[in-house]
């Protein structure tokens, strides 16, 4: 059984007008329909371009936002019916590391308060002596000195308050961490410790993550299974190193075609597809497959009048597009209308968004521990 289940998730933000009497004129269709699974242990990996839900669907786990429709299922208990008072002593068992380390950190506490504050909530500990015992052996574990605990966040650095994020989840010894865009805000050498530290946390404690990101090379090293989301609907989902080899839908191809080679003749001479178009508004998708209007690959029928189930092709590799099939047997050429499709050395860059990450963060992450075993 799974851990934790999603079926059918929505979550729409109304859009409200009007001076004197707010009247919904609208919806903002931030996640449309999201169905996964994660397993105990496992790594769960959530790519997409800026705007796409993925944040939003972190939050919906820990209904830090409304459910407007579907289940969040946690250890068989459906989180989005649970009574507020109830969803609040399960929080110690769902926890979440925020993108921005210094925001999520209250700047007028110092660390000791910061982390002992959860475990107070939730009756950790006897008195403070034994949460501030508990605190330094957490501190210990994620590589921060005892004395951190009388500093304050704005005494840190980025990376060492990514590292207290971590630890103000772990001191409340949660099953699954929601891991927003953990090293997005970090240079590449620290984005490697942090890495690592996750992957080693998680081998020591049995944790489950869900690792929100937008670099596709960091997810890839860290996942078991990715996700790949599009203007609030998953498109696609395949272990992680089955999506990286063979990507099925039109977007995930773009997006692998965007991320860098380190190798200069393989580079110059492979396929990049540019996608032309900017993002719909999640307050108007378009009708049929989200991501019509920019697919190199569209057709006459079905792409614009009916919208794509997230199917099994084999082997736990799922994707949204009624072509799929034909698309990787080559039965079905590009348009060209929705986009370019031409050799990198040819333009130098590319990509849809800039979101295509890099190989940067991850050959670290093998340089980080090629160090520490050669110590």
């Amino acid at each position: 059984m799974s851990l934790l289940q999603l079926n059918g998730v929505k979550v729409h933000f109304p859009v409200k007008k009007g001076i004197l009497f707010d009247r919904t004129v609208g919806h903002v269709y931030a996640v449309d329909g999201v169905s996964l699974s994660v397993e105990p242990g496992q790594t769960y990996g959530l790519v997409g371009e800026s705007g796409c839900g993925k944040t939003t669907l972190g939050r919906a786990v820990l209904r830090l936002v409304d459910i407007t429709d579907g289940e969040v299922v946690f250890d068989g208990t459906d989180l989005a019916k649970l009574p507020d008072e109830e969803m609040r002593r399960f929080r110690r068992r769902l926890q979440m590391v925020f993108q921005d380390p210094l925001g999520s950190l209250n700047p007028r506490q110092n660390i000791e308060s910061i982390l002992s504050e959860g475990m107070e909530a939730h009756g950790i500990g006897a008195d403070q002596t034994e949460r501030r015992e508990r605190i330094r052996k957490i501190l210990a574990r994620v590589g921060l000195p005892a004395n951190a605990l009388s500093r304050y966040p704005h005494e840190f650095s980025g990376g060492q308050r990514q590292r207290i994020g971590i630890a103000r989840a772990l001191v409340l010894e949660p099953d699954v961490i929601i891991c927003d865009e953990p090293v997005s805000a970090l240079d590449v050498s620290i984005q490697a410790q942090v890495i690592n530290l996750l992957e080693e946390l998680q081998q020591e404690m049995g944790l489950t993550y869900v690792v929100i990101a937008h670099d596709l090379a960091v997810v890839r090293h860290i996942s078991d299974v990715v996700g790949v989301m599009y203007l609030g609907s998953l498109v696609e989902e395949a272990p992680s190193d089955t999506l990286y080899a063979e990507p099925r839908h039109p977007y995930t191809r773009a997006l692998m075609s965007a991320v860098p080679v380190p190798d200069p003749e393989v580079e110059d001479n492979r396929e990049r597809i540019l996608l032309t178009g900017d993002l719909p508004s999640p307050a108007n998708p378009p009708a049929g497959c989200r991501f019509h209007t920019r697919c190199p690959w569209k057709q006459d029928t079905l792409c614009a009048t009916d919208r794509p189930e997230l199917r099994d092709l084999g082997g736990g590799h799922k994707v949204a597009c009624h072509w799929a099939e034909e698309i990787a047997d080559g039965r079905i050429s590009p348009t060209h209308n929705a986009a370019q499709v031409v050799p990198a050395g040819h333009d130098g860059h590319g990509g849809d968004d800039g979101d295509g990450g890099s190989t940067g963060p991850a050959e670290a992450v093998k340089t980080e521990k090629a160090a520490t075993a050669a110590e």
